[in-house]
């Protein structure tokens, strides 16, 4: 009896690998209210969606020029659409409420720990780069009690007084490409880009605790019409205010004057806001990492929350990691390239195609199959030339002409 027990405590761990709510939790949670509201779930999504990404946007736009980058950002957004929807219709046909359960049941205990693999490179990575910004902010002492959005508002603000004082230039509209090299390096920026609109981890988990589950698939298309808004924005005005200055990180440039007055009190309220942002969207990476981790290294332990050594244990070590990496990556162009190459395209769109096309309840249609291959073709190919392409500046950089 006590064996059988033992068992179904391990099932349901499995089950809930990347719902952020416990049984016991779900169920107190649950008699508290009625489910989350549709915009609660919004705001829920877009706060997952929008990330570190963002910062790096404008750099995208120094390589790809206004026109092709503003048109890959709502590409990769319709993209990211189509295979969330992949998600949460296979779910719902296999009888799944995890992005974990539906990897399970389309590859079985091998697919469940390949994502949980993908969750650990990606958020990792991810959250290296919150340490770095955060790092890069420590000097900062002005205080803000804004989010992400003043940001963009005092970019816009900024930019916009620039622009009647006639102090920017007009920006290339299509990148600039001049040889092979700047060809490829044209690839580099979809790691950036894919990375920008990963939130599949957390889909489930919203949905699990919408009031009407049905609203869902709409829950997605308002957060990431509402993100790509903000993406476009931000990457218009950052570009637009430092052109071909804009720095993989643009939140760095916002350290010196911008010839606008009161210059550096805005720097301040842009960085400190920002990093508030960040250290609030924290824990909500954390927390998946943590279950997958936990997931993947100690799959027939009880549940986490019931051994408290355990839980310190990773917690301390997952801390540790990503502040000892934020310290050896040089920027966070880099970190996004590597997570973004790897776990986070397979995160967003290999996986999410792939059980499309393995098809386990029956219910793919033939659009469904054409163009998950086309995901998968894409994915595969760009990420693959974008390491090309970083392998070779790495090379280009390391390799010092003998005299």
């Amino acid at each position: 009896m006590a064996i059988g027990e033992e068992n179904q405590q391990v099932e349901s761990k499995k089950d809930d690998v990347l719902v952020p709510l416990l049984e016991e939790e779900k169920k107190s949670f649950k008699s508290e209210f009625n489910g989350g509201s549709f915009l609660g779930s919004v705001f829920n999504l877009s706060t997952t969606i929008v990330g570190a990404g963002i910062m790096a946007l404008p750099a995208t736009m120094k390589v790809l020029g206004l026109g092709l980058g503003i048109s890959m950002i709502i590409f990769m957004a319709v993209l990211a659409n189509f295979s969330i929807d992949i998600l949460l219709r296979f779910s719902r046909g296999g009888g799944s409420n995890s992005y974990g359960g539906v990897m399970g049941d389309a590859f079985g205990s091998w697919g469940r720990r390949l994502l949980q693999v993908c969750v650990l490179i990606n958020n990792i990575g991810v959250l290296v780069v919150y340490m770095i910004i955060i790092d890069s902010l420590r000097h900062t002492s002005a205080l803000a009690v804004a989010l992400a959005v003043v940001f963009l508002v005092i970019t816009a603000a900024i930019t916009i007084f620039k622009l009647f004082a006639g102090s920017i230039e007009m920006p290339r509209f299509l990148p600039d490409v001049t040889d092979i090299s700047s060809v490829w390096r044209l690839f580099t920026v979809v790691p950036v880009i894919v990375t920008a609109y990963i939130c599949h981890f957390n889909v489930h988990s919203i949905e699990n605790e919408l009031r009407d589950p049905s609203q869902m698939r709409s829950v997605v298309r308002a957060s990431l019409s509402l993100c790509s808004i903000i993406y476009i924005m931000t990457s218009l005005f950052g570009y637009l205010l430092f052109g071909d200055s804009t720095l993989d990180d643009v939140l760095a440039n916002f350290d010196s004057n911008l010839g606008v007055p009161y210059s550096y009190a805005l720097n301040d309220a842009v960085r400190v806001s920002y990093a508030l942002h960040l250290m609030l969207v924290f824990p909500i990476l954390f927390y998946p990492l943590r279950v997958n981790v936990d997931g993947l290294f100690f799959p027939s332990a009880r549940p986490l929350d019931s051994e408290k050594w355990r839980f310190a244990f990773i917690n301390f070590t997952l801390i540790f990691v990503v502040f000892v990496l934020a310290n050896f990556i040089p920027s966070i162009w880099d970190a996004f390239q590597f997570s973004g190459a790897t776990a986070a395209v397979s995160l967003g769109f290999i996986l999410p195609a792939a059980i499309a096309l393995k098809d386990a309840p029956g219910i793919a249609t033939k659009t469904d199959k054409i163009l998950s291959i086309f995901m998968i073709f894409l994915a595969v190919s760009s990420n693959a030339v974008a390491i090309y392409s970083d392998a070779c500046a790495v090379f280009q950089k390391n390799a010092s002409p003998k005299e």
